[in-house]
């Protein structure tokens, strides 16, 4: 999702020292992903800033965040890409899956379509991605259980059934957000490590990703 403020917009992107530091190891582009209004911008600002605010208009196109991790002894750069929901975007948003080396595939629990979806948010990523990609589910929004429509236990048989790992989340009470990005970095760097001596050349092969792509296109909880 877009800021409403033209200021708030700006702040979007990383600045110009974070997005031209090559001084990392690895560097991973990871897609938000899931229909509009599930949360996806409220928890990348969370995670990339520790903010949170409900002054969101729907994403136009993808915007993008930078942030650096420390996993392993390693210095891993992340990429992550906030998209768009809306079926009208689709074909943008899809372009961006190229090369990404996780998903964090979301919905709201308090939306029963949002949950419906995805299994065709999962069909996208393996037409459009690479094999190897990992994939999280995440049910967001679980401050509002009052208003639960989608049990944990559906979510927790879906993601079994796709061979995702699952959490509950919630952006606005900064629940399960990190741990979820941190588990994603953990299991491509697992992925990494099994098929070294492939991937580790993909992987380092993404230290150029940030600066060919465009900045911006247009302008209870734990499971």
């Amino acid at each position: 999702m877009a800021m409403a403020s033209s200021e708030s917009r700006l702040q979007q992107q990383p600045s110009p020292k974070d997005a031209a530091d090559q001084n990392f190891d690895y560097m991973f582009k990871l897609l938000i992903i899931g229909n509009s209004s599930v949360g996806k911008t409220s928890f990348l600002f969370r995670y990339a800033d520790d903010s949170f605010t409900s002054a969101f208009v729907s994403t136009v196109g993808i915007d993008f965040k930078v942030k650096t991790v420390f996993r392993n002894d390693k210095r891993i750069k992340l990429q992550i890409w906030d998209t768009a929901g809306q079926e009208r975007y689709r074909t943008i948003t899809t372009a961006y899956y190229r090369g990404a080396m996780g998903f964090l595939l979301m919905y709201d629990i308090t939306n029963q379509e949002s949950f419906n979806a995805v299994q065709d948010w999962a069909t996208q990523i393996k037409t459009y991605s690479w094999d190897n990609a990992q994939v999280i589910l995440v049910g967001n929004k679980c401050d509002l259980e009052d208003d639960r429509v989608v049990p944990t236990e559906d979510s927790q048989r879906l993601a079994e059934e796709l061979g995702f790992q699952f959490f509950e989340a919630s952006a606005m009470d900064n629940i399960n957000v990190k741990q979820v990005f941190e588990r994603l970095v953990d299991v491509i760097c697992e992925k990494m490590n099994e098929t070294m001596d492939g991937d580790i050349n993909l992987v380092t092969n993404h230290r150029n990703q940030l600066k060919d792509s465009p900045s911006e296109s247009h302008g209870g909880c734990a499971c």
